[in-house]
């Protein structure tokens, strides 16, 4: 299929179901928020599955249990007996719940088997590479779905992820993603305000997730080249995204949701500084441009032993603010602080944890009251953002909205069992490509 062939398949299966993805301020704006609802209300027995048991995915399975009441889950599914074994501990130690030998499955098509289980809702916790796949096959199955964060590695899965988004709100399926920030009561009532104006028309915006190593995990003899970079997958391109596409997504989304549309072009740089494992950059910096030329300033980085910050910023033509709880005005005085209560004030650690179980309070809500909500267009736009800077930085070249939605770059193996050799493994270099 030709390039313009396939966007007009593409733009006309989104605007068939009342999405579009033209360069407009409107792409991301949202209904207005209701206080955060403590618990779901109850109903039928919800039953899940989750595939990904690795720390992420059984942290998901504990918000979701916590989430209110009647919610069970049913199924596991991941490529490895390990993960699984301990997931499924973890379970019986922290929630008490043995799951069914019968209806715990290991390997590669254990997504399906976990989608086939007779569950209602499907958690997808694997590493990136693997999310428009298992997202396809939940949706075709009319499952309702928790995806964390990002939901692809390149520009062909984010379509995936765009087309089968909109499959699910015609299905009246809900669809929840990874980005707490959008659950969170201080960004929620904090982004209200701005949308209403409180420091004018946003003129710019910064946002940083500088930080140091995160974890790596050393092949084994006894492992295949396959299992070996699964197991070690944020550290691999193929699989995570690299960590601007991994991590650094939270504050991207962040940009688009309060800016209220997707960049059109990204210009960036990166380098590889310490990193002795995979073959990611472990810094960027990019300048992002938005409608209205509007410029937001992206810096992510994941080295020891330097200054730490992750924290966004966002200038309007009366004031600013950290997006988080607080709006000044244009002299730099406090204008409107987001008030914590006295329980709040006392644990703020448990008040930033806390979003990660309202996600799942919203999704159980939206599912048992019949309201659907679907997140999926804007993780999907978060996310080709996030790929746009990591090229961009890769390249040393300005890299469109445009070109990456109608790029035919696919990373990693098309298809591939454990035994799959000859995967690319060069780092790149800026200039060369």
């Amino acid at each position: 299929m030709g390039k313009y062939s396939r966007r007009e398949f593409i733009n006309n299966t989104l605007l068939a179901g009342g999405l579009t993805l033209a360069s407009s301020l409107g792409s991301c704006k949202s209904k207005s928020v209701k206080q955060p609802l403590d618990a779901a209300p109850d109903g039928p027995v919800l039953k899940a599955g989750l595939i990904g048991c690795g720390s992420r995915g059984t942290g998901a399975a504990v918000n979701y249990l916590d989430a209110g009441p009647s919610l069970e889950l049913v199924a596991l599914g991941d490529v490895f007996e390990d993960k699984l074994i301990a997931c499924r501990q973890n379970l019986k130690e922290k929630k008490g719940i043995e799951i069914d030998s019968e209806k715990c499955f290991v390997g590669l098509d254990a997504f399906q088997k976990v989608i086939d289980a007779g569950v209602d809702v499907i958690l997808l916790a694997t590493p990136p590479y693997f999310r428009p796949e298992h997202f396809e096959a939940a949706v075709k199955a009319r499952k309702h779905v928790f995806m964390e964060k990002p939901v692809a590695v390149d520009p062909v899965g984010v379509r995936s992820i765009l087309i089968n988004s909109v499959r699910a709100e015609e299905l009246g399926l809900s669809v929840v993603t990874g980005t707490i920030k959008r659950h969170q009561a201080d960004y929620l009532e904090t982004y209200e305000r701005i949308k209403s104006g409180a420091i004018g028309d946003i003129v710019s915006g910064n946002c940083y997730y500088n930080q140091g190593k995160l974890w790596h995990v050393n092949p084994r003899a006894e492992w295949t080249e396959v299992e070996s970079m699964i197991r070690n997958w944020v550290n691999w391109t193929w699989l995570s995204g690299d960590h601007i596409v991994e991590q650094h997504i939270h504050n991207l989304d962040l940009m688009n949701w309060f800016i209220g549309s997707h960049p059109l072009s990204a210009t960036g740089f990166g380098s590889r500084q310490r990193r002795t494992t995979g073959d990611q950059f472990d810094n960027f910096s990019v300048d992002y441009i938005y409608p209205n030329k509007v410029h937001v300033h992206s810096m992510c980085r994941q080295i020891n032993g330097c200054t730490n910050k992750v924290s966004d910023l966002i200038r309007g033509t009366h004031g600013y603010t950290n997006c988080e709880n607080t709006i000044f005005n244009a002299k730099g005085e406090m204008k409107w602080k987001y008030e914590l209560t006295e329980e709040q004030e006392k644990d703020k650690w448990h008040f930033f944890w806390r979003a990660f179980a309202q996600e799942h309070i919203d999704w159980v809500t939206a599912i048992r009251t019949k309201v659907p909500i679907n997140e999926g267009k804007q993780i999907a736009e978060a996310t080709l953002m996030a790929i746009m800077g990591r090229i961009s930085a890769y390249t040393g070249k300005i890299v469109t909205w445009d070109e990456m939605l109608n790029s035919d770059l696919r990373i990693g193996p098309k298809v591939f069992d454990m035994f799959t050799t000859g995967i690319k493994k060069a780092i790149p270099v800026m200039g060369t490509l």
